[in-house]
């Protein structure tokens, strides 16, 4: 149970603390509102990771490209996550291979380990490489993991038993963290270096066939579009609203912690609660939404004091820190209910890309490059694999 003069006195200090992911205090480049009308091939609207691979992915295959968003470049949740990187769709390897074939889910992890590797490539001032950690707090989460294992080396995919200060679970060698504004704008220089144009403050109003409308009055004409919004991708296109549901997740993070040393991201409690320690020692810390689930489905973005108490206790108890909590955020992403993402045609020429049910970094990435590469032509392996469990699993 939650200590309750700890959670007074922490809201108490509340004027001290700020409400803005710690990632979103970097001075980086600020890029022009759109303010004029413009025609181009492919049009991405929304400029998180899965956005910016679009527009990559897009130029790469020769189109023009206009990238804009409606706030700043990884402005949403694709700057107030917790930076972990990881191999892996939403559910663990052996669910996965449960719920979609043991084939399926292998090839699906594997495209995964190959988009943690283009990251190490293509933004390593913004990564770091040392292995996440699974850790079990109960016998039956002990249990879990062994399971997890067992399935994963059948596989032929990175793993091993972990025993170390953090407790008992898995390791996974592959796996890394990010400083996730700052490989966003890394990834977005890139993409401008490439020739695509890339648009902030420049807020949509409607998405329809052929134009994309801006509250400004401006109208981008395109006959691609592709939407990679996550958690705001049923308002901008209310066809997907149906197969989407918007979840709020929560963080803190604290001023450097030089009493601790946390050489590996850490999740625990089947990855509900999720934490890594920065090269600059600070914590940051995410999780405890199914502690307050009912009021976690929400398109509310800002931190609340239930969430926000458990991870402080959960932060004192996991890490056993001293260090001053400074910031406590939110971002809402979506969820769909077989955990598969979704990147598909909505309507002629109109694609839309989210639900990638807390994974975005990696398989957002994924996500968007697949988008992007079938709506101008081509095939992606990815995308087919997916296609491939829901063909298996629709009703007959």
């Amino acid at each position: 149970m939650i200590d309750a003069n700890r959670k007074m006195i922490s809201m108490s200090e509340h004027s001290r603390i700020h409400e803005v992911a710690w990632w979103q205090h970097e001075t980086t480049p600020i890029r022009a509102p759109l303010t004029h009308h413009a025609d181009t091939d492919v049009c991405v609207v929304g400029l998180g990771g899965s956005g910016i691979a679009a527009v990559r992915a897009a130029r790469d295959m020769g189109a023009r490209v206009i990238g804009i968003d409606g706030d700043r470049i990884a402005g949403a949740a694709a700057g107030r996550n917790g930076g972990l990187l990881l191999g892996g769709l939403a559910p663990f390897h052996h669910d996965a291979a449960a719920q979609w074939g043991t084939a399926h889910a292998t090839a699906l992890y594997t495209h995964t380990l190959d988009e943690l590797a283009r990251m190490q490539r293509d933004t390593p001032e913004q990564t770091w490489w040392n292995g996440s950690l699974r850790i079990a707090e109960t016998d039956e989460e002990r249990d879990d993991c062994v399971r997890q294992q067992e399935q994963m080396e059948r596989d032929g995919l990175p793993v091993s038993w972990y025993v170390g200060p953090e407790g008992e679970g898995l390791c996974f060698p592959n796996d890394g963290a990010s400083h996730p504004v700052r490989r966003a704008h890394a990834l977005a220089a890139l993409a401008e270096r490439e020739g695509a144009v890339l648009h902030e403050q420049s807020r949509v109003r409607a998405v329809q066939q052929g134009r994309v409308d801006l509250v400004n009055g401006v109208v981008v004409h395109a006959p691609i579009i592709v939407v990679c919004a996550d958690g705001a991708l049923g308002e901008l296109l209310p066809e997907a609203a149906p197969l989407l549901r918007q979840v709020r997740l929560q963080m803190l993070a604290t001023e450097p912690a030089h009493d601790v040393h946390l050489p590996r991201p850490v999740y625990a409690r089947y990855g509900y609660d999720y934490w890594q320690q920065l090269p600059d020692h600070r914590i940051v810390f995410g999780g405890g939404r199914d502690q307050f689930m009912d009021a976690e489905y929400t398109t509310d973005d800002a931190p609340s004091a239930d969430v926000q108490g458990w991870l402080e206790q959960r932060l004192r108890q996991c890490v056993d820190t001293s260090a001053a909590i400074t910031h406590r955020w939110a971002a809402t992403v979506s969820y769909t209910p077989d955990e598969l993402p979704i990147a598909r045609e909505f309507h002629d020429g109109v694609w839309g890309v989210g639900g990638y049910c807390g994974t975005g970094n990696v398989v957002g990435a994924l996500c968007g490059r697949g988008a992007a590469r079938r709506a101008v032509g081509a095939s992606d392996a990815f995308l087919d694999i997916m296609d491939a469990i829901r063909a298996e699993r629709a009703p007959r």
